[in-house]
């Protein structure tokens, strides 16, 4: 391609640059360009440019960057494919996920999650670690396999790894994504009384134990103003019974100094209906907690499917 004795917007158009002029801080002018600028990111760099990495484009401060670029793109051969890595917006050997890709992550940061399918959603996560492969069809296997988009992110290392086209680093990526999303829930709970913000914590208790596929009995430990001091799983057991003994329930409530506290165990079944050994045990719990001190606040049982409140059932 000759450049040669082409105006400095017309060498600009046919490289694929766009130059566009805005406001930024302090009512300076600051130029931007965007396009197919991968190909020249080395020139458009060594020009002063800054890559918005959020916007996918450059920025300059100051002067008209255009006739800079201009001149150096006269002095430079126009880059092959190969040359840009591979990356070039224009050839035959893009494979067709690529242009997807991009798409998803502009949709996803123009619309939010709301703008996405769960199996989009997923397959957002997917590129992190999984380069360079059409992960939809991963994605839907996965959702399908486990139920749902949370079911994926709850599900046990040993049952992700089952997938031939699971990795060790996409497993340990699901995982870290649903242990962020337990902490900043659990952050949220911290700053104020459990029983002012009741939704979070079945949003926590949900998000832990929904999905779980063995029985698992949790106690959420309180101290004189509501806060939470505690939140330790006590048992866990098969897919239908845990075994749960009141009096150390209660001891390890007076070694943590509470005065109340939260039971919570889930049904992998999906029904989350109190047995009468369900019941049973919460009047023990109770019964023994209240001669010293300590209070029984709820026994909640969490399911796929929903959860009961031994509050609001009057069992309590």
């Amino acid at each position: 391609m000759d450049w040669q004795g082409k105006s400095d917007a017309e060498i600009m158009a046919e490289a694929g640059l766009n130059l566009s002029e805005r406001q930024g801080v302090d009512d300076t002018p600051e130029f931007v360009i965007a396009g197919n600028t991968h190909a020249y990111r080395h020139l458009l760099r060594g020009q002063g440019g800054k890559w918005d990495k959020l916007q996918r484009q450059w920025t300059f401060n100051g002067n008209d960057p255009g006739p800079g670029i201009a001149e150096a793109l006269r002095a430079e051969p126009p880059p092959t494919a190969a040359g840009a890595g591979g990356l070039s917006d224009s050839g035959d050997n893009k494979p067709h996920y690529w242009g997807h890709r991009q798409r998803l992550r502009d949709r996803f940061m123009e619309q939010g999650a709301d703008g996405l399918a769960d199996y989009e959603l997923l397959e957002l996560l997917l590129f992190f670690s999984i380069p360079r492969v059409d992960v939809k069809p991963l994605a839907k296997e996965l959702i399908e396999r486990f139920g749902s988009f949370a079911g994926v992110l709850t599900a046990e290392p040993e049952r992700l790894a089952e997938i031939d086209k699971v990795s060790y680093q996409t497993v340990v990526q699901l995982k870290a994504i649903q242990a962020a999303g337990l902490k900043v829930i659990r952050a949220e709970l911290a700053e104020t009384p459990v029983l002012k913000s009741w939704t979070k914590l079945l949003q926590y208790l949900k998000a832990n134990m929904a999905h779980e596929t063995r029985e698992q009995f949790r106690i959420v430990f309180l101290n004189a103003k509501n806060a939470i001091i505690a939140d330790e799983v006590q048992q866990e057991g098969t897919v239908n019974h845990t075994p749960v003994y009141p009096r150390e329930v209660i001891k390890r409530a007076l070694e943590l100094g509470a005065t109340a506290l939260i039971m919570v165990h889930n049904h992998p079944s999906g029904d989350p209906t109190p047995s009468q050994a369900d019941v049973n045990m919460t009047n023990e719990v109770a019964e023994a907690g209240e001669k010293l001190g300590i209070m029984l606040h709820d026994h909640i049982i969490i399911s796929k499917h929903g959860y009961s409140s031994f509050k609001e059932m009057g069992l309590l």
